[in-house]
């Protein structure tokens, strides 16, 4: 288990509403805070009077309670799972963050997946990940869907880490099976149950890392949940087929397959690794009809992001493109050099004009990488 959240400051009263029981004893405020209570007047003038019904008064950026909607998340096609980039400490840089999800909205894109196992949110304490998402949330919420990575394979810390979530203004949580501790049909069920109770939430079926197929009956009971907002399905599209048949709404979590999903299987779209690079072609795929030129055009690139377990390939090619320091966290280590230069040749063949950062590939050999074992 993950260290214990700490919650950022502005959401403080909303995640003791969403997270604590009632019966517990809260301490009472500092004398500081108290004075600063005085002089701005009360409470219920000060933030309540201006607070639309169902915002929470806990700052002034009014982080939502349960999340969007699950009709308005379900009409998203291009969400990516955004990259985590990091200092030189192996500490979250916040500056890099910030220009690539920029780079990302000027590009279209609608949805961020934050601390995915793309942003490395398998490699983040808790504190990490709930500052996170508030991050995220506080600076792009009005612009972009925030989708927090809370799963965990203990019941108990995804549905901690989803009050978390919710309560610092994410907009819906990404729900993974429990892994490694693989549970039973009744206990899947009873363990999204918990989850979706909290607010929208989209379903990850992935048992290439899970070990554990969650089959269509089982989905199909799911769906039935109010909160169930779709699955991002990496089981093929003849599933995803099956699923959009029966009215589950699906994102495509293999970016190879994202054309064939939309147009053939019936997917809304995609929760994509290879937007973080050149999300304007992604949405062009996902928006602008069938296109298997642009999706040849960029299947090479595609291969190449997962010639080595993701998140290697991204980490390697956002350094060798300058929007991310080459720094990577344990037990992650960068493409070898002759990796890097088909990188390079894949990405110039795209066109640097529609990849993210400065239009210049940097020729990093192995000594420019820094591979931390503790951050």
């Amino acid at each position: 288990a993950r260290a214990p959240v700490v919650m950022p400051a502005a959401c403080a009263q909303s995640a003791l509403r969403a997270a604590a029981p009632s019966s517990k004893r809260v301490s009472a405020p500092s004398s500081r805070l108290r004075a600063a209570r005085r002089a701005s007047g009360p409470a219920s003038a000060r933030n309540l009077a201006r607070a639309p019904r169902g915002v929470s008064d806990a700052g002034d950026w009014a982080c939502p309670l349960n999340g969007c909607s699950v009709s308005d998340l379900r009409a998203k096609r291009l969400i990516t799972a955004i990259k985590t980039p990091y200092l030189a400490s192996g500490k979250v840089d916040l500056f890099a963050y910030d220009a690539l999800v920029e780079q990302q909205i000027a590009g279209g894109v609608e949805g961020l997946i934050v601390g995915g196992t793309t942003g490395e949110g398998q490699l983040m304490s808790w504190d990490e990940h709930i500052m996170l998402i508030a991050h995220t949330a506080q600076r792009y919420g009005g612009k972009v869907k925030v989708i927090g990575n809370t799963g965990s394979n203990s019941t108990r810390e995804a549905v901690h880490a989803t009050q978390q979530g919710f309560a610092v203004g994410m907009d819906a949580s990404l729900q993974i099976n429990p892994y490694y501790g693989k549970t039973s049909r009744a206990g899947l069920l009873e363990h999204f149950e918990a989850v979706m109770d909290l607010g929208p939430a989209i379903v990850y079926n992935v048992p290439a890392r899970t070990s554990q197929d969650i089959v269509p009956d089982v989905m199909f009971e799911l769906a039935k949940h109010a909160n169930f907002a779709g699955v991002k399905e990496c089981e093929g599209n003849a599933r995803i087929k099956q699923y959009t048949d029966n009215g589950v709404t699906c994102w495509t979590g293999n970016d190879d397959e994202c054309h064939d999903a939309r147009y053939d299987a019936g997917a809304v779209g995609v929760i994509s690794v290879t937007s973080n690079l050149v999300p304007e072609l992604m949405r062009e795929m996902l928006f602008d009809g069938p296109n298997p030129e642009l999706r040849d055009r960029l299947l090479p690139l595609m291969n190449w992001l997962f010639a080595e377990p993701n998140p290697t390939g991204i980490n390697t090619a956002c350094a060798m493109l300058g929007v991310a320091q080459p720094v990577f966290r344990l037990p992650y280590v960068p493409y070898a050099a002759a990796l890097r230069t088909q990188g390079a040749e894949h990405l110039r063949a795209v066109g640097l004009d529609a990849v993210v950062g400065d239009g210049a590939i940097r020729d990093l050999s192995d000594a420019d990488f820094t591979i931390l074992r503790d951050w």
